[in-house]
């Protein structure tokens, strides 16, 4: 993968590679709407409200993955150089703040009817409100720092920071006691779900993850031409400005 560190071989490989993530992120969520809403049993329990976990449950594994692999792009940045790194931490950010926002309204939405109230100071509920804001304020600093370069160091380092939040997250259901649900999916010995359910979920999850490698790819693709014509226009204005008339002159 190093050839393509290189910005115009990701420009090059992505140009091809983008429209077939995208038309297969596109198949696969539908194809997870579909078997979510009507080939999915209703639940015995919570009946059709459950059918709001193939939204939340994804979104809420996005959340987290999303923010890994911006952790992982911010040490590859920071300790390796890479120029590509930052690009896509940068790109997924947006992102990831979307998937923690939809993971946080739909669980709001899934509570009501099962706790009685759309919000606790559960502990999950709490850590995944703390991702967001986060992300939020990933976003922001690197809307604060004009210097690319310097802005890429800080956000990193923040990131780098902010990434202790995810075991928290991860195993905040069983280090206290909390209304949310233990892990059904991601746990040792077979998946605690029946099939009925899991695999429209796991079809969903893979229509979330598409979507994300296919926007990811697209935002990461726009910032390489900004920095491009970023750099173009600063190198334009230098060789203007040493033929540039003094003040008060008159050019010829």
């Amino acid at each position: 993968m190093l050839r393509y560190s290189n910005p115009g071989r990701f420009m090059d490989a992505t140009a091809a590679l983008l429209p077939w993530i995208a038309w297969s992120a596109g198949m696969l969520l539908a194809a997870g709407f579909y078997l979510a809403l009507f080939v999915a049993p209703a639940d015995y329990q919570q009946g059709e409200a459950a059918r709001i976990m193939f939204v939340h449950v994804p979104a809420a594994w996005m959340a987290m993955f999303v923010y890994a692999a911006m952790a992982g792009a911010s040490l590859t940045g920071l300790v390796f150089k890479h120029p590509l790194a930052d690009v896509a931490a940068k790109a997924a950010a947006p992102l990831g703040a979307c998937f923690t926002a939809l993971a946080l309204v739909t669980g709001m939405l899934w509570g009501k009817p099962m706790w009685g109230t759309y919000w606790v100071w559960d502990a999950r509920l709490t850590s995944v409100l703390i991702l967001f804001f986060v992300y939020l304020g990933y976003i922001a600093l690197w809307s604060a720092i004009e210097e690319p370069a310097r802005a890429a160091r800080a956000a990193a380092i923040f990131c780098l920071v902010g990434a202790a939040n995810l075991p928290v997250i991860h195993f905040s259901v069983d280090w206290w006691n909390t209304l949310h649900q233990p892990a059904s999916v991601a746990r040792l010995g077979r998946p605690a779900m029946d099939a009925g359910f899991l695999w429209p979920l796991l079809v969903m999850a893979a229509g979330y993850m598409t979507s994300f490698a296919a926007l990811t790819i697209l935002r990461m693709r726009t910032e390489i031409l900004e920095r491009r014509a970023r750099a173009l226009l600063l190198a334009r204005a230098h060789g203007a400005h040493p033929l540039a008339p003094a003040h008060g002159a008159h050019a010829p």
